[in-house]
């Protein structure tokens, strides 16, 4: 029986009058990854933050390994890369994975040994000496997508982890990607880049607050008479538009 890592049950919320979640319901098994996709402002952040536990829902329920979030001790075993680096500029790279891997209270060799394979992984390592206010932002994203996975979460949660990253690395990213999915992690990640969704296992189309789609990318490919997730999500658009 697979292992859900992840639940959202019937989800809502809203900011002041804006209904940003209207009744979404997903889950993540192990060894699974989960993209979401969208248009700008469709929900996607506020989901994942729901998730985490960052944000509170108005209605429905968030359980993360079998416990109803929010709860700070499951935090420790998800790995959380947000839109915006939080990133301490006037610190070097290697400084910033010493930093952050010790509030996770990873012990010396064990940080040692992560910062050495992370950094390889997304190409920093004749970097690390350098401030991060002397990175660019590319540079900025694969230095916090280093940090997330210092820890080795069972739970990765990956806002937009490429943005800014150059094609070939990209690949490197998501082959690394699928390697800790392989190792029974729980991966989600939200993507505008449709290439990057083909190549997850389960696709959540979000628009306008809504779960307007669900399902392998071969099976949304089928249900939308598609070639590609690309078409898929402009298909989808153009039906929810003519809907309202």
């Amino acid at each position: 029986m697979e292992q859900i890592v992840a639940k959202m049950t019937n989800a809502s919320k809203s900011f002041g009058k804006q209904q940003v979640l209207d009744g979404i319901t997903l889950q993540l098994a192990a060894g699974t990854i989960l993209g979401l996709i969208g248009p700008s402002g469709a929900g996607k952040s506020t989901t994942i933050k729901c998730l985490l536990g960052i944000e509170k829902l108005d209605q429905g329920v968030v359980e993360t390994f079998d416990t109803r979030m929010p709860n700070r001790k499951i935090l420790n075993r998800i790995g959380y890369m947000g839109q915006s680096d939080a990133l301490y500029n006037e610190l070097t790279g290697k400084e910033n994975l010493v930093f952050f891997g010790q509030l996770m209270g990873l012990d010396t060799k064990t940080l040692a040994d992560a910062i050495t394979k992370n950094s390889q992984l997304v190409d920093l390592t004749a970097a690390l000496d350098k401030p991060v206010n002397q990175y660019s932002g590319g540079m900025k994203r694969r230095l916090s997508l280093a940090i997330t996975l210092l820890a080795n979460p069972d739970l990765l949660i990956l806002d937009e982890p490429t943005v800014g990253i150059d094609p070939s690395l990209r690949v490197t990213i998501w082959q690394q990607l699928r390697a800790l999915a392989n190792q029974d992690k729980g991966i989600i990640v939200t993507t505008h880049v449709m290439d990057e969704a083909e190549k997850c296992d389960v696709i959540g189309l979000i628009i306008e607050g809504h779960l307007f789609a669900y399902g392998t990318p071969a099976a949304l490919k089928e249900q939308f008479h598609a070639t590609s997730i690309e078409e898929v999500f402009l298909k989808a658009e153009v039906h929810q538009h003519d809907s309202i």
